[in-house]
């Protein structure tokens, strides 16, 4: 057996975000800070777990993300890099 889900609570909301959630969170955490996700939900008023802020933060909402393609410096400078031995 391990450890359990951090989202087991029944009154644990899942699903999809909406874009009030999502600005709940970027409203907390441009105020407070990244330091302490046990408290996020809470404090901002989600019904969401800890876990699940923090990647929806990480995955989705931190703005400097880039989700364009690789210019071809970027590729020329990855391919060179994965062609070396790693040692």
């Amino acid at each position: 057996m391990g450890r359990p889900r951090c989202c087991h609570k029944t009154n644990v909301k899942r699903g999809l975000w909406t874009a009030e959630k999502d600005s709940k969170i970027l409203a907390y955490v441009s105020a407070h800070g990244t330091g302490n996700w046990t408290l996020v939900p809470k404090k901002a008023g989600l019904n969401r777990c800890r876990k699940s802020c923090r990647l929806r933060w990480t995955n989705y909402l931190i703005s400097d993300l880039k989700y364009e393609s690789f210019t071809p410096e970027e590729e020329q400078s990855l391919s060179s890099t994965s062609s070396t031995p790693s040692g």
